[in-house]
């Protein structure tokens, strides 16, 4: 089947699982009390802290609210509001050039030759979209935002659900069945595929040192790198 659109995962497929959980996840934690105190009055950062208050039976302190939030990184759950609140403190981070974000080279070689070739290409992760954007603008291979077209987040579903799949090929205006799905989730590939997404897995060393294969892959077809998804 042709492809009209590629959709592709951030973390475990364009980029190493161990730079966000090992510098992007610690920043935040670390940052998040200083975060608060400074910009806790501003309202799009009031609006993500009272979202958390008001699910933890309205929790009034800013104090526990932070709690909150450092045991949601530490469990890696995946809430709207962290994501959104991860996203602003990382905007700083990335700004004072404290770090920058890794990107596979294949990943970064293969995304511009599908650009180069017409193919619009979209992101689908479970980090906010400013923070995709930060991530993509700041990478190891330089600012790589021109190369996406749009951007998703959670906002539109659980990334392991059909129907988040379906939002994202009806807002690109593509029958699903022309978009390619890529991500290192073999439950996010299922839920791509029932909503009719053609799909590939992502298998890398570098995350997942046991490879895939067989049943593991739920007959998605699997590559270990960019350069061998093929179009």
């Amino acid at each position: 089947m042709p492809i009209r659109a590629i959709l592709t995962d951030i973390e475990g497929t364009t980029s190493s699982i161990s730079f966000v959980k090992d510098v992007l996840f610690p920043y935040a934690r670390r940052a998040l009390p200083g975060f608060v105190r400074e910009h806790g009055h501003e309202p799009e950062v009031r609006r993500w802290l009272d979202v958390v208050a008001t699910e933890n039976g309205a929790v009034c302190s800013d104090d526990t609210i932070v709690e909150i939030l450092q045991g949601w990184i530490d469990e890696d759950r995946k809430h709207t509001a962290l994501k959104a609140l991860q996203g602003m403190i990382w905007r700083a981070g990335y700004r004072n050039a404290d770090f920058t974000a890794h990107i596979y080279p294949d990943a970064a070689a293969q995304l511009r030759e599908w650009h180069d070739a017409g193919i619009p290409l979209y992101v689908y992760s479970s980090g906010s979209v400013p923070a995709q954007k930060l991530f993509f603008g700041h990478s190891d291979a330089g600012d790589l935002t021109p190369l996406v077209s749009n951007w998703f987040d959670t906002e539109i579903g659980g990334k392991r659900e059909a129907a988040s799949y379906a939002r994202i090929a009806e807002a690109l205006a593509v029958a699903p069945g022309d978009v390619l799905f890529l991500s290192d989730v073999v439950e996010e590939l299922d839920a791509a595929r029932e909503a009719g997404m053609q799909t590939v897995l992502l298998d890398r060393r570098e995350d997942y040192p046991q490879p895939r294969t067989g049943e593991a892959t739920h007959g998605h077809r699997r590559v270990e790198s960019f350069a061998d998804v093929g179009i």
